[in-house]
Protein backbone atom coordinates (compact mmCIF):
# COMPACT_ATOMS: atom_id res chain seq x y z
CA UNK A 1 0.00 0.00 0.00
CA UNK A 2 1.35 3.29 -1.09
CA UNK A 3 0.95 6.28 0.71
CA UNK A 4 -1.78 7.59 -1.69
CA UNK A 5 -3.73 4.92 -1.31
CA UNK A 6 -3.06 4.49 2.84
CA UNK A 7 -4.43 8.19 2.52
CA UNK A 8 -7.28 7.12 0.80
CA UNK A 9 -7.72 3.95 2.94
CA UNK A 10 -7.55 6.19 6.13
CA UNK A 11 -10.16 8.38 4.39
CA UNK A 12 -12.77 5.40 4.25
CA UNK A 13 -12.10 4.52 8.09
CA UNK A 14 -12.63 7.59 9.53
CA UNK A 15 -15.71 8.75 6.90
CA UNK A 16 -17.27 5.58 7.66
CA UNK A 17 -16.68 5.80 11.88
CA UNK A 18 -17.82 9.56 11.09
CA UNK A 19 -21.04 8.52 9.09
CA UNK A 20 -22.20 5.56 11.41
CA UNK A 21 -22.20 4.30 14.46
CA UNK A 22 -20.16 1.22 13.92
CA UNK A 23 -16.86 -0.25 15.81
CA UNK A 24 -13.66 1.02 14.86
CA UNK A 25 -12.36 -2.73 13.40
CA UNK A 26 -15.92 -3.20 11.31
CA UNK A 27 -14.38 0.06 9.44
CA UNK A 28 -11.66 -1.00 9.07
CA UNK A 29 -12.43 -4.52 8.05
CA UNK A 30 -14.61 -2.48 5.58
CA UNK A 31 -12.44 0.00 4.12
CA UNK A 32 -9.48 -2.25 3.72
CA UNK A 33 -11.15 -4.97 1.58
CA UNK A 34 -9.36 -8.37 3.15
CA UNK A 35 -5.73 -5.86 2.32
CA UNK A 36 -3.16 -5.50 5.38
CA UNK A 37 -3.18 -1.94 6.64
CA UNK A 38 0.20 -0.03 5.91
CA UNK A 39 1.99 1.52 8.89
CA UNK A 40 0.82 4.66 7.15
CA UNK A 41 -2.73 4.45 7.72
CA UNK A 42 -2.81 3.32 10.48
CA UNK A 43 -0.86 6.07 12.42
CA UNK A 44 -3.28 8.67 10.39
CA UNK A 45 -6.47 6.94 11.63
CA UNK A 46 -5.47 6.77 15.19
CA UNK A 47 -4.01 10.07 15.07
CA UNK A 48 -7.44 11.56 14.11
CA UNK A 49 -9.06 9.77 16.40
CA UNK A 50 -6.95 10.56 19.18
CA UNK A 51 -6.50 14.17 18.06
CA UNK A 52 -10.22 15.25 17.18
CA UNK A 53 -10.70 18.12 19.26
CA UNK A 54 -7.93 19.70 18.75
CA UNK A 55 -8.41 19.24 14.96
CA UNK A 56 -12.14 20.56 14.65
CA UNK A 57 -11.06 23.80 17.21
CA UNK A 58 -8.97 24.33 14.09
CA UNK A 59 -11.73 23.68 11.48
CA UNK A 60 -14.08 25.42 13.86
CA UNK A 61 -12.08 28.50 14.08
CA UNK A 62 -11.78 29.11 10.51
CA UNK A 63 -15.40 28.61 9.09
CA UNK A 64 -17.30 32.17 8.36
CA UNK A 65 -20.89 31.46 9.26
CA UNK A 66 -20.56 27.90 9.11
CA UNK A 67 -20.38 25.40 11.91
CA UNK A 68 -18.71 22.66 12.12
CA UNK A 69 -21.85 20.15 12.50
CA UNK A 70 -23.49 21.61 9.44
CA UNK A 71 -20.54 20.79 7.42
CA UNK A 72 -20.65 17.74 4.98
CA UNK A 73 -19.20 14.69 6.85
CA UNK A 74 -16.82 14.23 3.74
CA UNK A 75 -15.28 17.47 4.10
CA UNK A 76 -15.16 17.23 7.90
CA UNK A 77 -13.67 13.56 7.82
CA UNK A 78 -11.47 15.09 4.65
CA UNK A 79 -10.16 18.04 7.11
CA UNK A 80 -8.91 16.14 10.19
CA UNK A 81 -7.23 13.53 8.29
CA UNK A 82 -5.41 16.33 6.22
CA UNK A 83 -4.53 18.42 8.91
CA UNK A 84 -3.40 16.30 11.21
CA UNK A 85 -1.01 15.01 8.64
CA UNK A 86 0.19 18.35 8.19
CA UNK A 87 0.63 19.13 11.91
CA UNK A 88 1.89 15.35 13.27
CA UNK A 89 3.48 13.76 10.30
CA UNK A 90 7.21 15.51 9.64
CA UNK A 91 8.40 13.59 6.98
CA UNK A 92 5.36 14.83 4.55
CA UNK A 93 5.75 18.43 2.41
CA UNK A 94 2.40 20.31 3.75
CA UNK A 95 2.00 20.88 -0.32
CA UNK A 96 1.73 17.37 -0.97
CA UNK A 97 -0.55 16.60 2.25
CA UNK A 98 -2.90 19.42 0.74
CA UNK A 99 -2.41 18.43 -3.10
CA UNK A 100 -3.84 14.46 -1.66
CA UNK A 101 -6.63 16.41 -0.06
CA UNK A 102 -8.02 18.18 -2.94
CA UNK A 103 -7.51 14.87 -5.07
CA UNK A 104 -9.58 13.15 -2.73
CA UNK A 105 -12.12 15.54 -2.30
CA UNK A 106 -12.60 15.63 -6.37
CA UNK A 107 -12.77 11.82 -5.85
CA UNK A 108 -15.91 11.65 -2.69
CA UNK A 109 -17.29 15.18 -2.84
CA UNK A 110 -19.38 17.23 -4.09
CA UNK A 111 -18.65 20.17 -7.22
CA UNK A 112 -17.35 22.40 -4.01
CA UNK A 113 -15.65 20.10 -1.89
CA UNK A 114 -12.38 20.79 -3.12
CA UNK A 115 -12.27 24.02 -3.47
CA UNK A 116 -13.53 24.32 -0.01
CA UNK A 117 -10.69 21.86 1.47
CA UNK A 118 -8.00 23.68 -0.23
CA UNK A 119 -9.02 27.21 1.00
CA UNK A 120 -9.21 25.95 4.69
CA UNK A 121 -5.56 23.92 4.26
CA UNK A 122 -3.86 26.80 2.31
CA UNK A 123 -5.09 28.78 5.28
CA UNK A 124 -3.60 26.56 7.53
CA UNK A 125 -0.43 26.48 6.16
CA UNK A 126 0.09 30.16 5.78
CA UNK A 127 -0.45 30.53 9.63
CA UNK A 128 2.19 27.80 10.48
Amino acid sequence: MNRHQARETAFKIIFQLEAGDIPIEDAKMHALEGRAASDFCLELVDGVLENRAELDEIISARLHQWTLERMAKMDRSLLRLALYEMLYIEDVPTTVTINEAVELAKTYGDDESSKFVNGLLSNVAKEQ
